[in-house]
């Protein structure tokens, strides 16, 4: 039934029965006779072979061996402990064999996540930076110490479910376990509840936490802090704090990944003869070296001048853009030596075939 080999290990057989009782439990396999009948038959096999006796039993005389388990005679609940975590949640599995662990509460309840968004300047997010970030959230009420009942009284048992936390329907042959509506899977009832909280045991206090932003960071990273959430109900654990960082943009640099762009304007002169020019980082300025016959729009690259890698080593790139200016006025002498220049320089005026890959590039940029 469970098909396992006669030398399957103890984690093999509970592997095995695992996955059918998932496949065919009833809650999946609502007025299927057939499924609820599997189901049977893979809970009677795991009880014969999660008992060392009974399973050399079988070993010895098969079936006949057993038939007190297959009938239901000598069937043994606890065999199925070890199965409550897994299929408790999933299925609110408890009680389904007689309540092997009816007396198990639910856990108090984990106290949710926080988000909190925060703006901060293009060089903080490359260089790092320290911010206090102040907020609000529950925590636990200091005057009940989160029991949520007025000082000197306690809780009292939940009478729907008698303090298990659960409360079982009978669904055929099934006895399943559900979360108590009642008290909400706590077990108790606060009849007094504490003027302060007003019986949830948590209150609304401002809280200040001190965030490290490393250096490196994008926008929209967000930052974890692990237990500054809400605080939780029943003495569960608090949630976690998220800090969501917003970047703004520079106004000469762009970004992408850990590399910087930047566009520079040129003169003629300087892209025909070559020059040096001063290009600022955002560390110091830089000399870039302009080489002869520059192109505009040619695009030079200073090596290590961009943004640090996130929790790791080394630096992007500064790729600089030149683009040549043309003056908007000229001088006597300026149009007089121009002309003198226009000359000397013949260049056909013919159209070129522009390639594919620079109109798939045009494109991109302009999106």
């Amino acid at each position: 039934m469970l098909g396992v080999g006669r030398g399957a290990t103890e984690q093999e057989i509970k592997s095995a029965y695992r996955k059918l009782a998932l496949q065919f439990h009833p809650d999946r396999n609502p007025n299927n006779p057939d499924a609820e009948e599997k189901f049977k038959e893979a809970s009677e096999a795991y009880a014969v072979l999660a008992d060392a006796e009974k399973r050399n039993l079988y070993d010895r005389f098969g079936h006949a061996g057993v038939g007190g388990v297959a009938g239901g005679g000598g069937f043994d609940a606890t065999v199925f402990q070890d199965f409550g975590d897994i299929f408790g949640e999933f299925f609110g599995f408890g009680d389904l064999f007689g309540g092997a662990r009816s007396g198990r509460r639910t856990r108090g309840q984990r106290g949710a996540d926080l988000r909190e968004d925060i703006t901060i300047e293009f060089e903080e997010a490359v260089f790092g930076s320290e911010k206090k970030i102040t907020y609000r959230r529950h925590e636990n009420c200091e005057t009940c110490a989160g029991s949520g009942s007025a000082h000197g009284k306690t809780a009292t048992t939940c009478r729907s479910c008698g303090g298990r936390g659960q409360v079982r329907y009978q669904q055929g042959f099934f006895s399943i376990a559900r979360t108590c509506p009642t008290c909400q899977g706590a077990g108790t009832v606060i009849s007094d509840p504490c003027p302060k909280c007003k019986g949830e045991g948590r209150v609304m206090q401002p809280k200040t936490v001190e965030a490290k932003i490393p250096a490196g960071v994008e926008d929209e990273t967000r930052i974890r802090f692990t237990g500054l959430g809400e605080a939780g109900m029943q003495g569960g654990p608090a949630g976690d704090l998220y800090v969501v960082l917003h970047v703004k943009d520079h106004p000469f640099f762009e970004r992408q990944g850990n590399d910087l762009h930047c566009i520079v304007p040129i003169s003629f002169t300087q892209a025909a003869l070559g020059a040096e020019i001063r290009v600022p980082t955002l560390e110091a300025e830089h000399v870039l070296k302009i080489p002869e016959a520059t192109q505009s729009g040619s695009v030079l690259k200073i090596r290590g001048k961009g943004v640090p890698v996130l929790n790791g080593h080394g630096k992007g790139d500064l790729f600089v853009e030149v683009r040549v200016q043309t003056p908007s006025k000229l001088t006597r002498r300026q149009r007089e030596l121009l002309e003198e220049l226009q000359g000397s320089t013949q260049v056909e005026n013919k159209p070129e075939r522009r390639s594919l890959l620079g109109k798939v590039k045009e494109m991109f940029n302009e999106l």
